[in-house]
């Protein structure tokens, strides 16, 4: 692993020909935005982030009332049906009155209720999926925008840190112009490459912003966050194609299609054990006042199903089972797919984080380095020297570039499996210069 002698937003080297190595190795102060309270300026790291967002986020505390909305359902499957109390008087004098009382009974026959049962327990089973899948979506989506933000913050510190060279290069410039060593075109260029850095850094500034308020609205309502602390330069691993295929079963859509699939069945169980039909037992006591004494009422009743067999309802729970195992089977092959695609990415990411960090930085740093001697010994001009500054810039940005994609892509896959890291794991620490 190549490591360069300055942090990775401090190691240009100077352009300009009063300008040391040495005076360019302290880092400048990293750069803040403003923040509306105090406890805003406290650094936010990757771990108190996502305890921030299972806190706060309203998405997942809706996945945890429709879970809790799921229980009652099954409370309420598991209810008996209630009797009915019936109470008449017949005629209005009293002494011709019949009086009659009866308590009836339905009982549920061919198994409804344990199919009503079976049902419910599979939609709560499917709330919880639900539940674990928004947290683990939740999660991955606070990893993936602490790290886009974290890079942004990069990019704006090492943007910082080319202004300053910039116009140490451009001070330089006008010192050679006005001892006529150098043409005063070198001075004019010095200043429109001055300028197209401050605009580099005015993007970076804004970039950093717009992600700090995705990571803000990732994790959940609260104080605007002032600036990240963790480690931009860590690497996600690379997961196996054959551990993919393994988690694939134990996804969080895998698993709710499957238990959709079963929820499904129980409904139609349901169905078929509506087309038995249901008894319901009476008793009860009548007093007739001209014979002055009480009778027993004893009754059964039993619909009989002539005309309406439930066979249209039976008929659509089995065509919705039978959809939700095609959906299920789509679901799987789906999250195959997508898990595959974003380990490929991840590899392109990671690959192209080794050239750059292993070949493409070292050549910028070296060509970059000869191009400063060059221009403080006079033999080459401005112009060289600013080309391989700017080649430097562009190889580090890019470098920086394919980290968030690797973690951006770490993940997606992290979103599909169902991986519950709390961060992405780090395979090796990759920096592109020591750190004080």
């Amino acid at each position: 692993m190549c490591r360069f002698p300055a942090p990775i937003a401090f190691a240009i080297m100077a352009l300009a020909s009063g300008a040391s190595l040495a005076q360019l190795s302290q880092p400048a102060a990293p750069v803040v935005l403003p923040q509306p309270s105090a406890q805003a300026a406290v650094p936010l790291t990757l771990s108190a982030a996502l305890r921030q967002a299972e806190e706060g986020n309203p998405d997942f505390a809706a996945a945890r009332n429709e879970v809790l909305a799921a229980q009652g359902g099954r409370i309420q499957a598991g209810a008996f049906p209630n009797p009915t109390l019936d109470a008449q008087i017949e005629d209005e004098r009293k002494e011709t009155r019949t009086s009659t009382i009866t308590l009836s009974q339905p009982i549920e026959l061919g198994g409804k209720r344990s199919a009503r049962i079976a049902a419910a327990d599979r939609a709560v089973e499917i709330a919880e999926v639900q539940r674990e899948a928004r947290r683990i979506d939740m999660r991955a989506n606070v990893t993936s925008a602490f790290f886009a933000a974290l890079v942004a913050q990069e990019r704006v510190t090492l943007a910082q840190a080319s202004l300053d060279l910039a116009r140490r290069g451009s001070d330089a410039a006008n010192k050679r112009v006005t001892a006529g060593k150098v043409s005063p075109v070198e001075e004019t260029k010095a200043k429109v490459a001055e300028a197209g850095v401050r605009l580099e850094l005015l993007q970076a500034q804004g970039e950093q912003r717009t992600s700090l308020a995705q990571l803000r609205g990732a994790i959940g309502p609260g104080p605007a966050i002032a600036f990240l602390d963790g480690d931009a330069l860590r690497t996600p691993s690379l997961v196996a194609v054959d551990d993919i295929a393994a988690h694939v079963d134990n996804a969080p859509a895998v698993r709710e299609s499957r238990l959709d699939v079963r929820r499904f069945e129980a409904l139609a169980d349901l169905e078929r054990a509506k087309r038995i039909p249901d008894v319901t037992v009476t008793i009860g006591a009548t007093r007739p006042n001209e014979l002055a004494r009480n009778q027993a009422v004893v009754g059964i009743s039993i619909p009989l199903p002539i005309f309406d067999t439930n066979r249209g309802n039976l008929q659509e729970a089995l065509r919705r089972q039978d959809k939700a195992q095609d959906v299920a089977q789509a679901t799987e092959l789906r999250v195959r797919t997508e898990a595959l695609a974003a380990r490929q990415r991840i590899e392109t990411s990671l690959a192209e984080v080794t050239t750059l960090r292993d070949e493409v930085l070292p050549g910028a740093q070296s060509a970059f380095e000869a191009a400063t001697k060059g221009f403080e010994l006079g033999k080459f001009s401005y112009l060289e020297a600013l080309d391989a500054q700017r080649t430097l810039l562009q190889s580090r940005a890019q470098y920086l570039r394919a980290l968030a994609d690797a973690h951006r892509a770490s993940a997606d896959l992290q979103r599909l499996l169902g991986q519950d890291n709390g961060r992405p794991a780090s395979s090796s620490t990759s920096q592109i210069q020591d750190r004080p």
